[in-house]
């Protein structure tokens, strides 16, 4: 008769099934596989990340900061008027409508107290200084009239000035915690090694318990060595899974950056190849563990006569359009009339972005010949895009059903949302 499980005749054969032994070593080899990779890589936190984030020096930190910085915003914008940025005028008169309102509702989406390399106050001074931006900005968001989401930069690990910072982060939150203010973001800058993630997370929770607020980080890449180790290794990626959940993102540095790679100072910006190759890897190392990437800034301000603050604007405008296409929600700005172009460009970009994306969406919910076939991955995408313009206000619901998208449960569940509020990143989630 042949092998067990053959039958005679012409095309009369039939396989064995596998026995269930071959199955259960299956799963008792690849269980803890998967049990780790879920634990490593969790996924998107379902809040909304902000757009942006403000980093003002400590000593120009005061009351009603983000409400001043809403209305220079403005005042720039009815001074010097939009620049043509390539718009289409329909979208122009939208985005304007939208931005104003923004700028006079909501203008800064994250703020970072700077008490690193954009303050001068000078080592006696930084005390004072430290103490009332923490009073500043506690004063506010008691008040309501704060940033969603706010917290502090310190100084580096490095061992000049680990003390120093770890002094600031202290003072910083016990002022902001008995003002009621009970999460906060820690941004560690020029990173150089995985040792200074890890020796920092215990710090991180005496200050926790220290002070009952609870503490997002941000790792920010400034230093070759945080981008490839000596081994030839991803830092990057070690960092990220050495900080675990406590991680809220990597925030790139765009001129410390480029100038320890040697790149002369007329050539270095954000869109530079070498600041690409290193947002890319911040990108793959962050990607499915719940924390993002976040691009850096321009230092070009939009300040003078109309001909400058217009050729600013285009600069910006251009930068974080560029960022978005490439993945990179997030960005810094550091000064108030960039709040102009951040808004009006990640506006136009949404906005763009959703006759295609819910037509897709619709063809691809009711199974459609639509010509584009879109696998589950591209749905994922694109309902992830509209729940971004649904998050930071460039879309609303009734503009994506009027163009025969989702509802937003659906949105959510297409791109694959853990079940979780909306606010902003690092504010209204536990920070652990």
């Amino acid at each position: 008769m042949g092998k067990a499980g053959r039958r005679g005749g012409r095309g009369e054969t039939m396989s064995r099934s596998l026995p269930e032994a071959v199955y259960a070593e299956l799963d008792r080899r690849l269980g803890p596989v998967d049990d780790a990779r879920l634990a490593a890589y969790p996924g998107d936190r379902p809040d909304r990340q902000p757009v942006h984030t403000c980093y003002v020096p400590a000593d120009a930190v005061v009351p009603g900061l983000a409400a001043g910085w809403g209305a220079a915003a403005l005042a720039a914008l009815d001074e010097h008027g939009l620049p043509d940025l390539g718009l289409d005028p329909a979208l122009v008169e939208e985005l304007l409508t939208r931005v104003r309102a923004t700028l006079a509702t909501e203008p800064v989406e994250d703020l970072r107290v700077d008490a690193e390399d954009g303050y001068r106050g000078g080592a006696r001074a930084e005390d004072d200084d430290v103490l009332r931006a923490a009073a500043a900005v506690a004063a506010d968001r008691a008040a309501g009239t704060g940033p969603p989401s706010a917290g502090i930069r310190i100084r580096s690990l490095e061992g000049a000035t680990r003390r120093r910072g770890v002094r600031s982060l202290d003072l910083f939150l016990g002022a902001v915690g008995a003002g009621g203010l009970r999460r906060a973001v820690v941004t560690l800058p020029k990173v150089t090694d995985v040792e200074q993630v890890r020796a920092f997370l215990p710090v991180l929770d005496a200050l926790e318990d220290a002070h009952g607020v609870a503490l997002a980080l941000e790792l920010q890449v400034e230093t070759p060595q945080a981008v490839l180790g000596p081994d030839g290794a991803v830092t990057l990626a070690r960092m990220v899974h050495a900080a675990g959940p406590r991680l809220a993102g990597l925030h790139y540095g765009t001129y410390d950056y480029s100038a320890a790679l040697g790149i002369a100072a007329a050539h270095q910006a954000a869109d530079h190849p070498a600041a690409d190759l290193a947002k890319e890897l911040m990108q793959v190392a962050v990607a499915g563990t719940g924390a993002v990437a976040v691009d850096g800034s321009t230092n070009v301000l939009p300040v003078g006569g109309r001909d400058q603050v217009h050729a600013a604007w285009r600069l910006h405008a251009g930068l974080v359009r560029r960022a978005l296409e490439r993945g990179l929600y997030q960005g810094w700005d550091l000064h108030p009339a960039q709040l102009v172009t951040r808004y009006a460009a990640t506006y136009a970009f949404y906005r763009q972005a959703l006759p295609a994306a819910a037509g897709r969406l619709a063809a691809y919910l009711d199974r459609a010949d639509a010509g584009v076939l879109d696998e589950p991955a591209t749905a994922r995408a694109l309902a992830a895009v509209l729940l971004r313009g649904l998050d930071c206000g460039a879309l609303e619901e009734s503009d994506v059903r009027e163009v025969g998208g989702p509802d937003r449960r659906d949105l959510a569940r297409l791109a694959g949302r853990r079940p979780g509020g909306a606010g902003v990143a690092a504010d209204d989630r536990t920070a652990r």
